[in-house]
């Protein structure tokens, strides 16, 4: 019997080991059942390149679970191990069989994933002792067994074992029973090793039965992986069933996906691997996590931002990689110029196949537009040069459900919707329904509309804003139509101030009080005979922020501020004249002597003004002072008064109610009590 210290640098280790080594106890078995695998392609390089002449046998890797000795052992049928290598390899921490292995046979060697270093001690994360039961496949080898308890001392025997091969038996320690669940450890097995390149048994695979009213073994092994997962194979020998197929193997309970990419590189860096875009329906549908990342084929992770995209995280599917640089547990991906090279290939290689996509079948690519700019829109506002990739293959869509490239768009509305500034402006909305008056008025002036429905559709405005040369984008209720591409200077209105200002007032004091406390602007405007009497717009840059903030942080104040409308009243219209002209046969001799008060003190009011504003404050008197506050004063006063005799004689007009609950209604604004008043003045007014 030989006896020992492990050869560390610290008494401390293991405790390190099983608390800080590994971010997630459950890492173990993938450790194990990735060496035991190890050891299998050792051996199957071994007998191509006829440094073993024997016959290999069964290579299937075996778990076994026993609850009642409360042990996992994991057996394979490897290359095995000598004394002396157990003294190199175990006893000696951080020296790697593998890396010997691979330096001899690094232009032949199979699919080595047993590269990190210090996998075999993630097993004292879970055990209070562990065994190894070795043979060498070396001529003469004797079998040997190593103990060791979790503290640097270890054992070393003769043992019994007929064949070649590793057995690692875990004693499972008191604080991990868990461990010892079958359940528990099938789970497990499916997550990390669902696609090793060895078979990999756990038991037998269970039936049910009438006699003992229990599932019971039946011969044949469990095997819990698929030896030649679909990324492994030559893309020209896969047909489309083929990928559906996986991914309903990979998401079962998902519906089928867009498309796929199949990676397949080897140079400068080796990777394969399929991504899928999902079909989806709704924005509670985005999920991340989705692509699983793995060396060799063990799972590391599916947390893999550092090595895709930001945006091609919102994509399914599998990426494998034995030159993603990971730390010593496998577990998190490190920052550093190889992860980049790979995150931009990707980038690369999916912008590449939505192109040829595009290029080769132009209508099965719009008829998927509507799912897929999702993730384009994402990769144009988190990738700076996206943009630039993406640009031959993302499309618009306007309200007639026509597509155009950006390019053909531009040439589309460059004719028509230049403004007397020659800017080239992008008009779109984002509810058909909601905005159908708008979108109809501006296709009447001949424009086109485009239709931003999408979540990130409003957000990507900003960067085609910057892209575009010389252009905005502006959403179709911005405005009024005329005002939206305006053509040359605004026309006057023929009403004289007075009149605008008191048609302005009659209206502002009748606007309901809104829930989300909605502010609204009243103004005048002579927007043509045929036009609506009376107009709602929400101004374009507001809205748009207001918009923004509840996807982006620090935006949060825009969000807090009330949404502000502009009433604009159409002066040319017939029952806007008629309300003015009812207003001023009505009111006029009532509010003269207010008005001619009020200009009189206004006038005063200027006079003071001019005399103090020829003064420094200090110079000013107490009697000047006194003498403006009253002015103003009796300013407020009577416009106050004209305030209130305007708003109760609007308040008894129906023209003037039914005029504003009309465009309210138009925008969707107008509900409960409001909505039942105005039902019943409609049929009053068509008695």
């Amino acid at each position: 019997m030989q006896k020992g210290n492990i050869g560390v640098t610290t008494e401390n280790i293991f405790p390190v080991i099983k608390k800080f080594l590994y971010s997630d106890h459950e890492i173990f078995l993938r450790e194990m059942v990735s060496n035991a695998v190890d050891a299998t392609q050792k051996m199957k390089t071994l007998a191509e390149r006829g440094d073993f002449k024997g016959d290999l046998g069964d290579l299937t890797v075996r778990v076994a679970l026993d609850t009642e000795k409360g042990t996992i052992t994991i057996s394979d049928h490897g290359i095995g191990m000598t004394e002396e290598e157990i003294d190199k390899y175990i006893n000696q921490i951080a020296f790697s069989g593998v890396s010997d292995f691979l330096e001899k046979y690094k232009d032949n060697a199979n699919n080595i994933i047993g590269h990190f270093g210090l996998g075999f001690y993630s097993s004292f994360m879970v055990s209070k002792k562990v065994e190894i039961i070795t043979r060498s496949y070396k001529e003469g080898a004797k079998a040997v067994k190593w103990t060791c308890d979790g503290s640097p001392a270890y054992e070393i025997d003769e043992a019994e074992r007929d064949s070649r091969g590793s057995d690692i038996v875990l004693h499972i320690d008191d604080d991990c029973k868990e461990f010892l669940d079958r359940q528990k450890i099938e789970s497990l097995l499916q997550k990390y090793c669902k696609f090793l390149p060895v078979p990999v048994a756990f038991g037998k695979k269970q039936e049910w039965s009438k006699e003992q009213s229990k599932m019971v073994d039946t011969a044949d092994d469990n095997i819990i992986n698929n030896v030649e997962p679909l990324w492994t194979k030559t893309p020209s020998t896969l047909k489309d069933e083929d990928y559906r197929s996986f991914y309903r193997t990979l998401y079962p309970m998902h519906d089928e996906p867009l498309f796929w990419i199949h990676l397949n590189v080897d140079y400068p860096f080796n990777l394969t691997g399929i991504l899928y875009f999902p079909r989806i329906k709704s924005n509670l549908d985005i999920t991340r996590n989705k692509i699983q990342l793995y060396c060799n084929q063990v799972f590391v992770t599916d947390q893999v931002e550092g090595i895709v995209p930001e945006f091609l995280t919102l994509l399914h599917g599998v990426i494998d990689s034995p030159d993603i640089p990971l730390n010593v547990s496998r577990s998190y991906l490190q920052s550093d110029r190889e992860v980049k090279k790979i995150s931009t290939y990707i980038t690369k290689k999916v912008a590449d196949r939505l192109k040829a996509i595009f290029n080769e079948d132009r209508k099965a690519y719009e008829a998927k537009w509507d799912d897929l700019k999702l993730f384009i829109n994402y990769g144009i506002l988190s990738e700076q040069d996206f943009y630039d990739r993406a640009k031959d293959f993302s499309l618009f869509k306007d309200t007639e459900g026509k597509y155009f490239t950006f390019e053909e768009y531009q040439k589309l509305i460059e004719p028509t919707q230049k403004d007397k500034d020659g800017t080239l402006v992008y008009l779109y909305a984002t509810d058909k329904e909601e905005q159908y008056s708008y979108i109809r008025a501006a296709q009447d002036k001949g424009y086109s509309v485009l239709m931003f429905d999408g979540q990130l559709d409003v957000h990507a405005i900003q960067t085609f804003e910057q892209k575009f040369e010389k252009s905005r984008f502006t959403r179709v209720d911005a405005d009024i139509i005329d005002r939206l591409i305006q053509k040359d200077d605004e026309r006057k209105t023929s009403l004289t101030d007075t009149e605008r200002d008191n048609l302005s007032a009659l209206f502002q004091s009748q606007v309901p009080k809104m829930d989300n406390k909605a502010e609204f602007m009243v103004e005048v405007d002579a927007l043509g005979e045929e036009a609506r009497p009376v107009v709602i717009t929400q101004n374009e840059w507001m809205r748009r922020m207001k918009e923004m903030s509840r996807y982006q942080s620090g935006m949060s104040f825009y969000g807090q501020m009330p949404d502000s409308f502009n009433m604009v009243l159409n002066s040319d219209h017939r029952l806007v004249k008629e309300v003015l002209t009812a207003f001023s046969n009505d009111m006029t001799e009532t509010l003269k002597p207010i008005e001619s008060e009020l200009k009189g003190q206004e006038a005063r009011l200027a006079a003071l003004n001019q005399l103090t504003d020829k003064k420094k404050p200090e110079e000013i008197t107490q009697e000047e002072k006194d003498d403006k506050a009253n002015t103003q004063k009796a300013i407020d006063e009577q416009k106050e008064k004209k305030e209130t005799l305007i708003g109760d004689y609007a308040k008894k007009n129906d023209i003037i109610h039914q005029l504003i609950d009309l465009a309210l209604l138009q925008n969707g604004m107008l509900k409960g009590e409001a909505l039942d008043r105005f039902l019943k003045r409609s049929v009053d007014l068509i008695k």
